[in-house]
Parts: structure tokens; sequence; C-alpha cells
């Protein structure tokens, strides 16, 4: 999921601390997050869903 979110972000031209401003959680998070170095609740999905304007279900489409 971390990948996807990356590639979603970098799509969108979103920094790392841009993305975390959006959401409000720390910038070091979303990379920890985008490098699978942690878990993350559903609260923080759908917080990044959000900001990237995609409905949280797409994080886990691994096929794109």
């Amino acid at each position: 999921m971390g990948i996807r979110i990356r590639q979603l972000r970098e799509k969108k031209e979103f920094s790392q601390e841009y993305l975390a401003n959006i959401c409000d959680i720390p910038k070091n998070q979303i990379g920890r997050i985008e490098r699978a170095e942690i878990n993350t609740t559903i609260k923080t999905i759908v917080k990044i869903a959000n900001a990237l304007e995609i409905e949280p279900k797409e994080l886990f489409n691994f096929k794109s």
C-alpha cells in the first residue's frame, strides 16, 4: 500500500510534506507509511485518500 500511496502522491505532484500538511499528520509518518516501516490506521488511510481525492479502496488497487 505504501508504494501505491507514493505513486498517487507523485502523480498529483504532491511532496510528502504537502500531503502530510493536508492530512494533519507528521511528514515522517508519510515517509514511513510509503516505505512500509509502519502500519497505519483506517482513519489515516481515509485522510490520505481524501487528500489525494480518491476513494480509500483505490489505495489497495495494486494493478495500476
